[in-house]
């Protein structure tokens, strides 16, 4: 019997990934406003993790925010 290997349960440091729910939320906007952001160019681009899976990194969405606010 071959030996399997379990997924990862918890993420890496850096490696959190969320979906555009979950930055929607973050931002108090709706999904579609995320992914316009996205093609206006104002906001990181998602990664495809899959055919059905896009999502944003967590560390992409930091960095933004920080720049942001020095935009302030």
């Amino acid at each position: 019997m071959a030996a399997t290997t379990k997924p990862q349960t918890t993420p890496r440091q850096g490696c959190e990934f969320v979906t555009d729910k979950q930055s929607a939320d973050r931002y108090g906007v709706h999904k579609a406003t995320i992914h316009r952001w996205v093609k206006e160019g104002n906001f990181p681009k998602p990664i495809k993790l899959g055919p059905n899976c896009t999502r944003w990194k967590l560390s992409d969405l930091e960095a933004w925010e920080k720049s942001q606010q020095e935009a302030c």
